[in-house]
């Protein structure tokens, strides 16, 4: 059974603040579906454990329409990471689920030890968009601490410009974009590669908004960089991507099923803490309310449309246009 559902102050929380900012239509450039089946038992995280075993494309829009309710919704497809991971049936599960969204794409997860050439075979025998690769996969100890390099090899980003695919990059590191080495990497990479589109997962982990602010100069020039905004909470990201590289490049995404978590993220001093439900002492007025993730998500994207003065056309294109022409939808 799912405790993923809304309960009352979650609805009256979109009703008051959200409903009349969201957009109809919206592309979601951050989904894992997946069957825990594929996962090693022994390591499936709490987020999930919570949820059902399968969760397909139904499940999906059933639990989005409690987050986003009377929106028109598709998005980017990828397994969960983990370690030890059935990689094969979780990137058909994707590719197949997927498929049943509207306007939708899938991205395949990798390996830093993948075959580039049985990569392409399998992209293209998948219809799939791009590519995903996460830390986890990296040989680097501790993996929070690795280079690029180590878990998205150059040889991988040459078949994705070669195929025009995505890939969506989760960057590691203790400062993430502030790092110089980041920097090198991400910027040699976009420039060598034209026709392959990466995107900075996390508002190129801007979980601390202070290292994307800081290090969002290295990005400007690229037209062929993207930054998704999946469960950024913590304001001044956003904000900071839109100001020096242009609100064409920011693409939403939820991080589902993450977003029907409840707490946030916050920046401190170099770094970034979770609070989850339970984390939170009570307040002078009774127990806090603790809202899914994915409401506080969009929250920010409010304040940093309010900040900006953004259009509603320029919110349109961050929640659906700009993923439409990244796809061809």
């Amino acid at each position: 059974m799912s405790d993923w559902s809304a309960t009352d102050q979650d609805w009256e929380l979109f009703r008051r603040e959200l409903d009349g900012f969201v957009p109809d239509r919206i592309f979601d450039s951050h989904v894992h579906l997946y069957n825990v089946d594929y996962f090693p038992q022994d390591d499936i995280p709490p987020a999930l454990a919570a949820g059902p075993r399968v969760v397909d494309a139904e499940v999906y829009l059933d639990h989005m329409a409690e987050l986003i309710p009377g929106r028109a919704i598709g998005g980017l497809v990828f397994p969960f990471p983990r370690a030890r991971l059935r990689m094969e049936e979780a990137n058909r599960f994707a590719a197949a689920e997927a498929a049943k969204l509207p306007h939708s794409r899938a991205q395949m997860m990798v390996a830093p030890e993948d075959d580039p050439e049985a990569i392409r075979e399998t992209v293209r025998s998948l219809g799939l968009a791009g590519l995903k690769c996460y830390h986890l996969y990296s040989p680097a100890t501790p993996t929070f601490d690795s280079p690029i390099e180590a878990f998205l090899p150059e040889e991988q980003v040459r078949v994705a410009n070669e195929e025009k695919l995505s890939i969506t990059l989760h960057i590691v590191k203790d400062r993430s974009l502030a790092d110089p080495e980041n920097q090198r990497t991400l910027r040699r990479y976009a420039e060598t590669y034209p026709d392959m589109r990466l995107i900075l997962a996390h508002a190129a982990r801007g979980f601390n908004p202070h290292h994307t602010a800081e290090g969002i100069g290295s990005m400007t020039g690229l037209p062929n960089v993207y930054f998704d905004t999946a469960v950024v909470t913590d304001y001044g990201a956003i904000e900071a991507i839109v100001q020096t590289i242009g609100h064409q490049a920011v693409l939403y995404g939820s991080d589902f099923p993450v977003s029907h978590t409840r707490g946030r993220e916050i920046a401190l001093g170099d770094t970034f803490v979770w609070l989850h439900e339970g984390d939170f002492p009570d307040s002078p007025y009774g127990p806090p309310h603790v809202p899914f993730v994915g409401f506080e998500s969009l929250r920010v994207h409010k304040l940093a449309a309010r900040h900006l003065r953004l259009t509603d056309s320029q919110m349109e294109d961050i929640f659906y246009g700009n993923a439409a022409r990244l796809y061809d939808l």
